[in-house]
């Protein structure tokens, strides 16, 4: 079916046009990108009411996702669930995310994209409140948790793709945006997790469960208050069938060599590095050491991300992905630590450590992708890399319990390390990600 409605709470920019390896030109509505530099210049340029109650949604909504692992493997193990089982309730969110993201991508460059946010949030709201009714009052049963993750999953696929435009709309410095708000949402997640495993530890999962809720109400209230001013006419286009939209959304994924080559390699990270860690990780610390320090391993991850959130804003390097590519290297002592089971402490130091690479390469990573694509097709694009980027957790997560059986939790940790450092040097290889320009 065709549409000739306007899109009416898009990101239209049809004078930023792209140069491969330069980026957006300045068209109407794109701000020029400042350089480097934490001075009163970036103050005035980012701190707009619209960036600062967008930053708010973000970091408290971060606040409660982190939160989210210890109360779900702390809860589930509780009722003498397994590893697997709580693999599998990761999934079930993560296969959702992935399969419906690019359908959330194009509804948000037709549509509303900042009422689909707000109801994405609205969704959860109800989902992670049935979460705490069933944890308080002790009627979990595996499927009905499922179920809620399933929920969460398609909440969260409608969600994600307007935060890249959403950004671009309220962030004069997109770099700087990426990297305070990278920044808050790691402090956050430094704090959540050992928050979640003192509520676990002195109340009960439930309990964090009706806290999480409550980060998405906050989230929904500040998406509410953002005030966009209208989008000149000239720069609508008019939708065209759904069809035809995705396929568009393709091509220019599919065009932009560098994109599509780190989704490739980062689909084999997923699904060996990041899909295994979180169950196999919290199998492990968890029995031995307990629900606090798990919380506190997961707080230095929040910590070295916070860290490598300012480099990014401090260091902006000419071609960001070759430098991001450098920093990956670090996150192979995510997965060694914990499958080396090195005593608590030198794990939160190596998790740290990690974290630091990690965030430095997001921040490169999502500043490329929302500074070298026009804005009217950012939804869409957003949407494929996030679904490729993705689509393997799932697989990696249902995967983690059976090769933990077979070969042991420790053996698949320590083979996701020899990973992490193969897909470094992959993406250092390929010419496409190494020679990308920064935006100028």
């Amino acid at each position: 079916m065709t549409s000739s409605a306007p899109r009416s709470d898009r990101q239209a920019d049809p004078a930023a046009e792209v140069t491969p390896g330069l980026g957006p030109g300045l068209g109407p509505g794109r701000a020029p990108q400042p350089g480097s530099g934490l001075g009163s210049g970036l103050g005035e340029r980012l701190w707009s009411g619209n960036f600062r109650l967008y930053f708010t949604a973000r970091s408290v909504a971060m606040l409660g996702d982190t939160m989210l692992p210890v109360a779900l493997s702390a809860g589930l193990l509780s009722y003498g669930y397994s590893v697997g089982d709580i693999g599998l309730v990761m999934a079930a969110t993560t296969a959702c995310f992935a399969g419906l993201v690019i359908l959330g991508g194009v509804f948000a460059d037709r549509f509303n994209v900042r009422a689909q946010m707000i109801g994405a949030d609205l969704v959860r709201v109800c989902s992670q409140s049935t979460a705490a009714f069933l944890f308080l009052t002790h009627r979990v049963r595996l499927w009905e948790v499922v179920v809620i993750a399933v929920v969460n999953g398609t909440a969260a696929a409608m969600f994600q793709p307007g935060v890249a435009s959403t950004l671009v709309r309220v962030a004069a410095d997109v770099q700087g945006g990426n990297a305070v708000t990278r920044t808050a949402e790691s402090v956050a997640s430094l704090a959540g997790p050992a928050f979640a495993g003192l509520l676990v530890g002195f109340a009960s999962p439930g309990v964090v469960f009706a806290v999480h809720a409550s980060t998405y109400l906050t989230s929904a209230v500040c998406l509410i208050l953002l005030r966009f001013g209208p989008v000149p006419p000239r720069l609508l286009a008019a939708a065209g069938s759904f069809r035809a939209d995705l396929a568009e959304g393709w091509r220019e994924f599919r065009s932009r060599s560098w994109m599509w080559s780190v989704i490739v390699v980062w689909m084999v990270f997923m699904v060996c590095v990041i899909g295994p860690y979180t169950p196999l990780a919290a199998g492990r610390i968890i029995p031995e050491h307990g629900a606090g320090a798990y919380g506190l391993v997961n707080s230095a991850l929040g910590g070295g991300t916070a860290v490598g959130a300012l480099l990014a804003l401090r260091i902006r390097a000419a071609h960001p992905l070759r430098a991001g590519s450098v920093a990956l290297f670090a996150t192979a002592l995510m997965p060694a630590s914990v499958g080396l089971d090195l005593p608590v402490a030198a794990m939160c130091g190596c998790v740290f450590v990690a974290g630091t690479g990690t965030a430095y390469w997001g921040v490169n990573w999502a500043t490329s992708v929302q500074t070298q694509v026009p804005n009217d097709i950012l939804n869409r694009i957003h949407a494929y890399e996030v679904a490729g980027s993705v689509a393997m957790v799932p697989v990696g997560q249902a995967l983690a319990g059976p090769a933990a059986s077979l070969f042991g939790a420790g053996r698949v940790l320590q083979a996701g390390a020899a990973v992490a450092v193969a897909v470094a040097v992959t993406l250092l290889a390929v010419p496409a990600v190494r020679n990308l320009r920064r935006a100028a």
